[in-house]
């Protein structure tokens, strides 16, 4: 929906400029683009403080929503760097993301699914349960959750 894509655009200025006007204080970290990310929008680490933000959510939605997700991280960022409470349930955190008018949830969006084909299932011999993984299961090392019968894959 962004008219530049997500390779083109400058996230490390743009994070740094979200923070300085949203916040008053300055980033200092690096914040990178992370194509593994599926269900969140970013990722805060508290270990060296570097923040990981999904390109989809940027190419999917306009830049109101994805500023949204930055103030989110960034909130983590600030409240940790505070020593304050910077996790989702912690009342500095809620209170912080409400003041800047950060997203509490990443929007959801049409995610590839697993197609069917990929799917392995698996049937009890004793029960008859029935099981449907996206990863293969060792039959001899595992068995069913319901009766401890062997499964057979189907």
């Amino acid at each position: 929906m962004n008219t530049v894509s997500w390779q083109d655009f400058n996230l490390q200025e743009y994070v740094e400029k979200v923070s300085l006007e949203d916040f008053g204080l300055a980033f200092t970290n690096q914040a990178y683009w992370n194509n593994r990310l599926r269900t969140t929008g970013g990722r805060f680490f508290p270990k060296d403080f570097h923040l990981d933000f999904n390109p989809k959510i940027y190419e999917k939605f306009d830049l109101n929503v994805f500023r949204g997700i930055v103030r989110h991280e960034l909130c983590h960022y600030h409240l940790y760097k505070a020593g304050k409470g910077y996790q989702h349930v912690d009342r500095d955190f809620k209170n912080l993301l409400k003041a800047v008018d950060g997203l509490r949830y990443t929007p959801t969006y049409d995610r590839q699914q697993t197609p069917i084909s990929s799917q392995h299932k698996y049937i009890c011999t004793k029960c008859g349960q029935r099981y449907v993984r996206k990863r293969r299961i060792n039959t001899i090392k595992y068995v069913c959750g319901k009766c401890r019968g062997r499964l057979k894959e189907i």
